[in-house]
């Protein structure tokens, strides 16, 4: 071998490896246009398209039904109805078969799906959709859960937490403050909306191309959907032009529609429903009415909590159950409760059900707990930020949260500290105040709010990943995994980690599309885990592989197995050193096997639903941010002036990617917190299903200055795939600053004397009422 082929044995790192700072590896697809995502697949000859036929009552009984237009339209090949379902008409995904993929008699919101046009070209099947003649008998609706009674209807059990006597310790406390709080939904408004393309294949097969989060679980329901086995259903996907929970389990209807119709029709067909339909007919974030009694004293430590938690849950259960469950085990945040009581209330609506939305019921759970330390504040006459120090959990005691799970890696305190030094904050809140006293319209406002976010599915049976890796005889390795891609860099990450294990540069790492019919039985890449089990996986695949390739090298080369060292782009075999794909080379003609299947499983969780007691997170991740706003008392409208953002990932697989996704995360939760507003009116209608009605946040509504830092020091305390925490939902919360600073900036009319209540989304017009309320308050 001469000098220029060896020069690659003098590297000192690989490209690539974990801890560097990669960019996404379609990042350059994604601005050029050349990420192919399931619209973009060229269409086979034959291709069919799909329309949903969607009801236009929120609750009633079907009495009739005509289709004889739609099926007379021209390009309409045919229509399916809940009669030509082969299998089981149910898409429910915790099988309480609540869920029809069409109705046929009952229906129960706005915008269910009753029947589906087959035809040649999508325009020609959506404009059939709108000639069918259905009649309903109408009944009442429900739609907002403030109508709901006590016993109103619930669409799964209950949740109760509950540690110590909160009533005892609320009765006893020298200061008790009880309110309610209205926290909004929000769509997901995914860039690329649903879709899923299905082949048909032989001996009763079909493919289905589907924009999803979970293909297994999409591969049970076209299974099922068709009367089928699993085996006969392969569900694959390359990436989702974003996902943020809307693609867990609302991605199964418009796959199992393609399926049935490419099936009984034996030619491919592609089901993409226009923005309208999607935000009509998907799932949302489940908007909540917070009932909160707290206890403290006059110090401002809070002694006892009572919460209960109502969700519009709409009409079936979908993730309801679990979503509510975790809203619960995050009403404490990032404070310790001696006495808590927390009950959950997930009540059947007549809208579409509610589903998994980015921090799955957490986010909700943390602003009922942010509340009250402002009702604590405000009646104490202190600032909110001492209030959230003073009730920190503690390390070695004060450390035991309301499901009764031990802290045991809280950095919260120490997050805090720092970013309350580097805001500046103490210095900025004089300012502000000398601003505030000199500005009779423009009122500035100023907050810093802590997060604590576990990191686990609460269901433990999901926390298990798959991976397959294969070493071919170049050196090069093709990777897949059950997670899939949805922007956040998950892709990246796993082949980062591959890479690391075999000490080869990242180019030599090829990422695939997901399919269950490489890795079965996956878990949806949801609940932030997506790199921790699947790295995890990944990383066990890579390791049994490099386990054979070290026991043929110590047998073959007579070294003992602790001299076989991975080095960047080689492989040190007692004195010798050789390229990794020389090796690869002596296995294979040795016959050793090169490819292997990664298992992975979180240890230690455990959960008791019925007792309200367990460890259902395996670790907790942390962060806090501080914002500053002002807003203009005579409109309500308000600008955010500057965020500073601390957050610790553990040791960061990837710089670049994290903080990407805390940007996003953070503006996607202000726009949850202040824009983002759904309106259904009394018909049961949405009137917000498009961009022109439904306001996501702009460009020009990010903050003026914006400050992102990740944690130099953090470490988790867990062994995590190279000690590294979840980032995917957790920044989402840290958005709460801006809520809060709106609130103190609206709180500075009335010299700050009075709480003022601020419910979310704090648009501009709930900002103005909140400053025409307070004033008046402060003028009693």
């Amino acid at each position: 071998m001469t000098r220029h082929e060896t020069l690659d044995l003098d590297k000192a790192r690989i490209a690539g490896g974990v801890a560097s700072d990669q960019k996404h590896d379609s990042a350059h697809k994604h601005v050029s246009g050349e990420a192919i995502y399931i619209d973009d697949m060229a269409e086979p000859a034959g291709t069919l398209h799909a329309c949903l036929g969607l009801a236009e009552v929120a609750h009633g009984t079907i009495t009739s039904m005509d289709l004889s237009k739609v099926r007379a339209a021209p390009g309409v090949v045919t229509v399916l109805t809940a009669d030509d379902i082969p299998g089981e008409n149910d898409i429910s995904p915790t099988g309480l078969h609540d869920e029809p993929i069409l109705t046929k008699d009952l229906v129960q919101f706005f915008g269910q799906p009753i029947f589906a046009v087959i035809a040649e070209t999508r325009e020609a099947a959506r404009r059939a959709c709108r000639l069918a003649k259905i009649e309903y008998a109408e009944e009442p609706a429900l739609i907002d859960i403030a109508d709901a009674g006590a016993d109103a209807r619930l669409v799964t059990a209950p949740l109760k937490l509950e540690r110590g006597d909160s009533a005892a310790a609320i009765a006893a406390a020298p200061r008790s403050i009880k309110g309610q709080m209205r926290v909004g939904g929000q769509d997901h408004f995914y860039l690329e909306g649903q879709i899923a393309f299905a082949m048909p294949g032989e001996d009763g097969d079909v493919t289905v191309f589907s924009s999803t989060q979970h293909p297994s679980e999409v591969q049970h329901m076209v299974a099922h959907a068709l009367g089928v086995s699993s085996h006969a259903v392969t569900i694959e996907v390359r990436r989702m032009g974003g996902g943020f929970g809307g693609k867990e389990t609302q991605a199964n209807l418009f796959a199992v529609i393609s399926a049935i119709a490419a099936k009984n029709l034996n030619r491919p067909v592609k089901l993409r429903p226009d923005r309208d339909d999607d935000m009509t007919a998907t799932g949302k974030r489940h908007d909540f009415l917070i009932d909160y009694e707290v206890g403290f004293d006059d110090e401002g430590n809070i002694l006892g909590v009572d919460f209960t938690y109502a969700a519009r849950c709409g009409y079936a259960a979908d993730l309801s159950g679990p979503v509510t469950d975790r809203a619960l085990f995050h009403c404490d945040n990032t404070y310790f409760y001696p006495a808590a009581r927390a009950i959950s209330r997930p009540l059947y609506t007549n809208t579409v059900s509610n589903t998994a939305f980015r921090g799955f019921g957490g986010p909700q759970g943390m602003v009922g707990a942010e509340r009250i330390i402002d009702e604590v504040a405000f009646a104490l006459g202190k600032d909110p930020l001492e209030i959230r120090k003073k009730n920190l959990y503690g390390t070695d005691d004060r450390n035991v949260t309301p499901y009764h799970q031990t802290v045991e890696d809280n950095v919260a305190e120490r997050v805090i500290a720092e970013l309350e030094a580097s805001a500046d904050y103490a210095a900025r809140r004089r300012e502000i105040a000398a601003f505030n006293a000199k500005s009779p319209v423009i009122k500035r406002g100023l907050a810093l709010t802590p997060v604590k976010f576990g990191i686990s599915f609460t269901a433990t049976h999901f926390n298990q990943a798959g991976a397959l890796v294969h070493v071919y005889t170049d050196g090069s390795v093709h990777l897949n995994h059950g997670g899939t891609e949805m922007g956040q860099g998950l892709y990246t990450k796993v082949a980062q980690v591959v890479a690391e294990e075999f000490q080869i540069d990242i180019d030599q790492v090829k990422i695939t599309a997901t399919t269950t019919g490489k890795v079965p039985n996956t878990s949806a890449t949801a609940a932030s885990s997506g790199s921790d089990l699947n790295g995890m996986a990944a990383q066990d695949a890579a390791r049994q592989i490099k386990t054979r390739l070290i026991d043929f090298a110590s047998e073959a080369h007579d070294v003992p197995k602790d001299q076989v060292v991975f080095l960047p782009g080689r492989v040190r075999i007692g004195n010798r050193e050789i390229p990794f794909a020389d090796l690869i080379r002596e296995a294979y003609m040795a016959r050793i096997q090169l490819s292997a299947a990664g298992f992975y499983k979180t240890p230690k969780i455990h959960w008791d639903r019925d007792k309200g007691e367990g460890r259902p997170f395996y670790y907790f991740a942390y962060g806090a941010a501080c914002a500053e706003v002002s807003i203009d008392t005579l409109t309500g409208e308000y600008m955010v002036e500057r965020v500073d953002i601390l957050h610790e990932t553990g040791r960061s697989l990837n710089r670049a990617i994290d903080i990407g996704q805390i940007e996003g995360g953070f503006i996607q939760g202000m726009g949850w917190l202040t824009t983002e507003e759904l309106v259904w009116d009394g018909k049961g209608r949405l009137r917000t299903h498009a961009p022109s009605t439904y306001k996501i946040p702009l460009a020009s509504d990010r903050p003026k200055v914006f400050n992102v830092a990740l944690a130099d020091w953090a470490e988790n305390a867990e062994p995590t795939v190279h000690r590294s925490k979840a980032v995917g939902e957790p920044p989402f919360m840290l958005a709460m600053c801006v809520l809060h600073a709106l609130s103190d900036a609206v709180a500075s009319v009335a010299d700050h004397k009075v709480c003022p209540r601020l419910d979310a989304p704090a648009t501009p017009e709930r900002v103005l009422m909140a400053v025409e309320r307070v004033r008046a308050e402060g003028a009693r």
